[in-house]
């Protein structure tokens, strides 16, 4: 039964995956499908966020609070990582 489950998940992921490749462009084609927000953020990270460089715009100000969360996940990992590899002295 458990192999019949795995069997079922793993052709159900393999659609939805291969369902999203269809949406990808062509090879060699720069043209990307639903372009709206890149487009944006180079024709107007430099006036909304006031920063020179638009990828520091992007990551400090429009995505400020996902790169937050990403840095305090890699943190805790590392504290946990610490914490199991710490030798006790008994």
């Amino acid at each position: 039964m458990r192999k019949i489950v795995a069997l079922l998940i793993t052709l159900g992921l393999t659609f939805i995956l291969l369902l999203g490749v269809m949406e990808l462009p062509s090879f060699g084609k720069g043209e990307i499908a639903h372009n709206e927000v890149s487009k944006y953020y180079i024709e107007n990270a430099t006036r909304d966020t006031g920063a020179t460089n638009i990828v520091t715009g992007v990551i400090l100000d429009y995505r400020a609070f996902d790169t937050f969360v990403e840095a305090s996940v890699l943190f805790t990992s590392a504290i946990v990582v610490t914490i199991v590899l710490k030798k006790n002295k008994n």
